[in-house]
């Protein structure tokens, strides 16, 4: 009997731990990371040196431009120059910050597609970048660079159809913030903590290696839903904007999948460390008889 309730009590825990673990980072994420401007734009912001990025910027800046222009003979000429001189100032400081800056106004859309009643496509408008884009152009004497316009020019991150499974999906995660992973938390000292009390350090060894086993479980869990939510993100974006929308994703998730094997490592090692300890145990047991 005692070994059936046991037996029953670790595979529900096991779920438990399977459902808790990803939701918990989940929430943790959103809160921490994306509903923050600061850390959402630190994410980001080493993209700048993206190549995918920089020739995603570099493509819609100039095709823009040149739908604006017209040089007759020359419009192939003054594309191929004025793509050239995009593409350089993509790798300097001044495109940084105007990255940064981008992202820091982009952040409001995110933050409105998961507060709206309709769903709006999440972009990245680089009118920032294009501002700059045309002053460092104008100063070096680039032919036609004057008349390049300045207007809302977007990488599309994420479709308002996506906009409103992600709201309907996870914003009631945004209110839960850090306190399902705190619960998550004490959760697993209670099961410890209560099978030591009952059962002593067998006790507590057997559930230490049952919630170690969880949090794997979790761990892989978690691992599978960024993997399914990356392509169903990217499925819908537009094939010109999908290499920079994919390395916006993962920028975003990185601390996610940084999460993932932490939760890996720690479960493994409470999981192996504990079976190990309770083998030691029942060794030992006998030659003290």
């Amino acid at each position: 009997m005692r070994t059936y309730l046991s037996v029953t009590l670790s595979a529900v825990l096991l779920v438990l731990l399977a459902v808790l673990v990803p939701l918990s980072a989940v929430a943790a994420w959103v809160d921490l990371e994306i509903d923050d401007t600061d850390r959402y734009v630190s994410a980001l912001s080493p993209l700048a040196s993206d190549p995918a990025v920089q020739s995603t910027v570099a493509g819609l800046i100039t095709d823009e431009a040149m739908r604006q222009l017209d040089v007759g003979p020359l419009q192939e000429a003054v594309e191929e120059l004025l793509r050239g001189a995009v593409q350089s100032f993509t790798t300097t400081e001044a495109f940084q910050n105007a990255w940064d800056l981008a992202n820091r106004t982009s952040h409001e859309t995110v933050t409105e597609a998961l507060d709206g009643d309709s769903g709006q496509a999440v972009v990245i408008d680089l009118a920032p970048v294009i501002q700059q884009v045309k002053g460092q152009l104008v100063n070096d004497g680039v032919p036609f660079a004057e008349q390049i316009p300045v207007q809302r020019t977007a990488i599309t991150l994420l479709s308002a159809d996506r906009a409103d499974q992600l709201r309907s999906n996870i914003g009631w995660l945004r209110y839960g913030s850090v306190w399902p992973a705190i619960g998550t938390l004490v959760l697993l000292v209670l099961v410890v903590g209560m099978a030591a009390v009952r059962h002593r350090l067998r006790g507590a060894l057997f559930a230490a290696s049952v919630a170690g086993a969880g949090l794997v479980l979790g761990a892989i869990v978690l691992r599978i839903l960024i993997s399914v939510g990356r392509d169903r993100v990217l499925d819908e974006v537009p094939v010109g904007d999908r290499a920079a929308a994919t390395a916006v994703f993962d920028a975003l998730t990185d601390s996610l999948r940084t999460t993932v094997w932490v939760l890996l490592l720690v479960g493994a090692v409470l999981a192996v460390g504990a079976v190990v300890a309770r083998v030691v145990l029942t060794r030992r047991a006998p030659r003290r008889g």
